[in-house]
């Protein structure tokens, strides 16, 4: 997989819809940005919230929120992408998804919108589907008491309680992919010459692919 340089929650702005279905996406790239240390602000020229942290391959991790509506969200994720000169295999989003119940998220490059207007948008702008997209899954009404309501209606209300703690454990689960891991503690041993010299040996290996001299051959040549 290629690095990623660009992660965008797709999301309507407003508080009105802060804590609705459709802002899956959002509450998974807010919490990952916190989680990475990212500061988050509005940045006008690419009508989002953005900001960025340095990867661990050296390279500058950006993550975005859109500040249009969901349906537009292409306007930014291509100003972002133009400006930082990323490439589409190089951006993921994170999107409700309607095929997907509550709790399961799923990781997939390319494929089609699925009906999905922010997908559809970002398609266009971007002139390619291949992007990576992390599908949060939120249910469709046909599964739920909101059978009678309009996918558009049942995405822009809130998830039930227990909708909601399965969504939030799946965003819990797919931000551990990134979150930092915490260093385990140094023990320090006093190896032995032949401990030590095989560490060594096992290093030089696996780092060069090529066989590193012993002690014990080194001393054979010397002799």
């Amino acid at each position: 997989m290629t690095p990623l340089r660009l992660i965008v929650g797709l999301g309507n702005p407003g508080s009105e819809y802060r804590a609705t279905r459709h802002n899956a996406g959002a509450w998974f790239v807010e919490r990952l940005a916190q989680d990475v240390g990212a500061s988050l602000g509005v940045q006008a020229k690419f009508q989002a919230i953005a900001g960025s942290v340095r990867a661990s391959d050296g390279g500058d991790r950006r993550f975005a929120l859109p500040q249009t509506f969901v349906n537009r969200s292409g306007l930014a994720v291509s100003a972002l992408a133009r400006f930082y000169r990323i490439a589409p295999e190089e951006i993921l989003i994170a999107h409700d998804e309607l095929d997907l119940k509550p709790g399961v998220v799923k990781l997939k490059q390319g494929g089609g919108s699925a009906g999905h207007n922010g997908l559809k948008d970002i398609v266009a702008a971007l002139g390619t589907p291949g992007f990576w997209r992390l599908r949060i899954g939120i249910g469709h009404p046909r599964e739920g008491a909101l059978s009678e309501q309009e996918v558009a209606d049942y995405v822009l209300h809130r998830p039930r309680l227990e909708e909601q703690q399965a969504i939030d454990d799946a965003i819990v689960r797919a931000r551990a992919i990134w979150r930092p891991k915490p260093s385990k503690p140094h023990r320090r041993r006093r190896p032995g010459p032949r401990t030590r010299t095989s560490r060594l040996h096992h290093r030089l290996l696996r780092r060069t692919g090529r066989i590193a001299p012993t002690t014990r051959d080194r001393s054979r040549n010397e002799s």
